[in-house]
This record gives C-alpha cells, sequence and structure tokens, in this order.
C-alpha cells in the first residue's frame, strides 16, 4: 500500500492512525509523517477513511486521493427532527402511475444506494433492473406459477403465505406479486462472499431511502426474491451469472397517491445491559 503525506500539511494528529479500521497505519516519535506497517498491503481494505478523516488533506492513497472525495457540506446535514420526519414518513408504495421511471433517474438513486456499508469493504453488491414493464409483468407470472407448484407440493407453505390469495388476485387480472410498478430492482452478489447477502439488504435498503427524495416510490417484492431463490425457471429468466443469487428485490416507481399523516407503531421493545 502507497500512501503520500504531503509533510506541510500533515498536523501529525494521529487521527488517520486512530481511524484506521484494520490499523494499518503508525506515527513514531522519530517519524515526522504516519506511515504504512509492513502489513498494509495485505490488510488494507481501501475504505478510504484515512483520506476522509483527515483535516487538512494531507494524505493521499494509491487508490484514494483527496480530490476524489468531495467536501462533506455542514449545512446539508440532518437535524435529528429531519431525520425522525424522513425516516416515519416512508412509506411502502403498492400503487403506482403508469408512468415509467427514465433510466437516468433509476441511475442516480442506485448511484446513490452504493455508498451502503459492507463488511470488509468488499462492495459485493450487483444490480439488475428490470426496466419494460411487460417483463416485470412476464416475471411475475413466473411467480405465479412457483406459487402454483407449491400449493400443491407443500400446502401449508403455501398457505402460511397466503398464496392462494396471490393466485386468485392474478386469476382475476390484477397482479398481486410487483403491484404493476413499471419497474424492479434486484440486488444479487456472488455466493462465496459471505459478506454479499447483507450487504445486498443494506443497500436495497439505502435504495428505498434514496428513492423517496426522487419522488419514487418503494416496496419491497419479498414473493419476487423467494421465487428467485426457489424457481428455477425465474432463475434462467433473470440469467444472473454463474455462483450469483438474488438477495432482494424492489418495486419502483411513480406514487399514485400522496401520504398526509404518520401512522404509529408498536412500542419499541429494549432490554437494557
Amino acid at each position: 500500500m502507497k500512501l503520500a503525506i504531503d509533510p506541510e500539511k500533515c498536523q501529525r494528529d494521529g487521527i488517520c492512525v486512530a481511524e484506521c479500521p484494520v490499523r494499518v497505519l503508525e506515527l513514531k516519535p522519530e517519524d515526522t509523517v504516519p506511515t504504512a506497517t509492513p502489513e498494509a498491503d495485505e490488510l488494507c481494505i481501501r475504505c478510504g477513511h484515512c483520506v476522509a478523516v483527515c483535516p487538512t488533506g494531507a494524505l493521499t492513497h494509491e487508490n484514494l486521493s483527496p480530490l476524489d472525495c468531495p467536501p462533506i457540506r455542514k449545512e446539508l446535514a440532518l437535524g435529528p427532527e429531519q431525520v425522525e420526519h424522513f425516516l416515519r414518513s416512508r412509506r411502502s408504495i403498492r400503487v403506482y402511475k403508469e408512468a415509467p421511471i427514465d433510466r437516468n433517474t433509476l441511475l442516480k438513486v442506485i448511484d446513490v444506494a452504493r455508498f451502503a456499508p459492507s463488511g470488509h469493504n468488499s462492495q459485493p453488491v450487483r444490480w439488475l433492473v428490470i426496466q419494460e414493464s411487460k417483463e416485470v409483468l412476464r416475471l411475475a407470472g413466473m411467480v405465479i406459477d412457483w406459487m402454483r407448484y407449491v400449493q400443491k407440493e407443500n400446502p401449508a407453505m403455501a398457505q402460511t403465505l397466503h398464496m392462494e390469495r396471490a393466485i386468485s388476485a392474478w386469476e382475476a387480472g390484477m397482479d398481486p406479486i410487483c403491484r404493476n410498478a413499471p419497474h424492479i430492482i434486484v440486488a444479487y452478489g456472488d455466493k462465496a462472499n459471505m459478506a454479499a447477502q447483507t450487504a445486498c439488504v443494506i443497500a436495497l435498503t439505502y435504495l428505498e431511502l434514496a428513492a423517496t427524495a426522487f419522488g419514487l416510490g418503494t416496496c419491497w417484492a419479498g414473493y419476487f426474491n423467494a421465487a428467485a431463490t426457489f424457481w428455477p425457471p425465474l432463475q434462467g429468466a433473470l440469467a444472473l451469472p454463474g455462483n450469483h443469487a438474488s438477495y432482494g428485490a424492489m418495486m419502483v416507481g411513480y406514487p399514485k397517491f400522496a401520504y398526509h399523516r404518520l401512522p404509529a407503531r408498536k412500542e419499541t421493545d429494549i432490554s437494557w445491559r
């Protein structure tokens, strides 16, 4: 791992050393600036903490320079009341306008979601966007096929997941799977990466929250992702790379209706120790 530290900017405050997640920076009394430890090449996770935390912009990592990192704008920071209102006002949207979302907007939302944290900064999340509404509907039909199979082979499971209601709604001309959302976004990753599943869930959560700021509505597509996990025909239609799996799917579209109040939730269950 190569570091370039401007000695005129470096304050020798040790902040970068303290913040390094894997402790591969050190500042010895005889050193004029921090240096990398012998294990740095092997252990550095290229997270950029050292560059981002330096108050004077003195440090440049071989993979990242201060010029690559926009400054944090304190005037854009959210206060506690704003955060609470934003999170409480988020709704899972199940009724969408027919209008599609342009690709550039979808790209911007996903671009925000890619900054979600991941284990060891592995950044294993990959994305599949089902952009054509006709294709969304076709894939939803495959989910119904899976439900019919489960209803036959495992009726107890089908009953627990209320599959009979979904099948009946589909046969009546409704879409209980993707709720007529114009798009589906799938987060997937390599099965061999132990961090992939959790990283995909976190990234989709980022996407769900970010979408609100773009005037979009989202809802977790649980039935869709379950079928993507267990139903070979849908897996074939998604055509994910070998040894990769879907770890979450999200309906996305413009909400047809606006919400006006903040519903209550159960009281928080906390154990203090």
